[in-house]
C-alpha cells in the first residue's frame, strides 16, 4: 500500500504517459485510472505499436508490460530511453523474478512492479523522486524464495549452463539440477 496520497504527488509539466500491455482490460482500465490522476494517456498493445508511439511522440512517463505477444517490453524501454533519456519508465509483469527485475532496471526502467498492480502503485512508482525508500512490503519474500531467486539469477547469467552455475555457486551439479527442477517456493 502507498502511504502518500498519489493525487498529491507532482506530475511534471509534460504529463504524457504511454501504456504498453497486450491485455486489453488491464490496458484500458489503467489508462482511465491514470487519466483521472492527471496524465495524458496513450496506449499500445505490442512491441511494434509501442516503438511507433515512442518514435512519434516520446512520452515523459511509460508503463510497459515485460512480456508482449510480439516480443519483450524491454525493446520498448530501450527505444524510449534512446529518444527520451529523462523518461520515467515502470515495467509491469506477471512473471516476476529478480533476474527480470535487474534486466528491466538495466534497460532503463525506474521501477518494476508485479501484476496485478493498482493505479495508485503505478502512479507512485512513476512519480517517486528516489530520495525516500519505499515502504516495506506487506509480505516480504521468504528466505527460501530469496535463495531460489538468487540461484535463478546466477543460472540466467551463466546462459542457463548448469555446470557453470554450480561451479560459481560452489554447489554440486546434481543438487543444483534438483533445485532447478522444482517450482519456486511460496512466498
Amino acid at each position: 500500500m502507498v502511504d502518500a496520497d498519489v493525487n498529491e504527488l507532482p506530475i511534471s509539466d509534460d504529463a504524457s504517459l504511454l501504456i504498453v500491455d497486450d491485455e486489453i482490460n488491464l490496458r484500458l482500465q489503467l489508462a482511465k485510472a491514470m487519466d483521472r490522476r492527471g496524465f495524458q494517456t496513450d496506449v499500445a498493445e505490442s512491441v511494434a505499436e509501442g516503438i511507433r508511439a515512442v518514435e512519434t511522440r516520446p512520452p515523459q512517463y511509460a508503463v510497459i508490460d515485460l512480456r508482449l505477444d510480439d516480443g519483450s517490453g524491454l525493446e520498448v524501454v530501450e527505444a524510449l530511453r534512446r529518444v527520451r533519456p529523462d523518461a520515467r519508465i515502470v515495467v509491469l509483469t506477471g512473471y516476476g523474478n529478480i533476474a527480470t527485475a535487474v534486466a528491466a532496471v538495466k534497460a532503463g526502467a525506474v521501477d518494476y512492479l508485479p501484476k496485478p498492480a493498482d493505479a495508485d502503485q503505478v502512479a507512485a512508482a512513476l512519480l517517486a523522486d528516489g530520495a525516500t525508500l519505499p515502504p516495506p512490503p506487506d509480505r516480504p519474500m521468504s528466505a527460501d524464495r530469496v535463495r531460489w531467486e538468487h540461484i535463478q539469477r546466477v543460472y540466467e547469467q551463466c546462459d542457463r549452463n548448469v555446470s557453470e552455475t554450480a561451479r560459481r555457486l560452489k554447489m554440486h551439479r546434481r543438487t543444483l539440477q534438483r533445485i532447478l527442477a522444482k517450482h519456486a517456493p511460496r512466498e
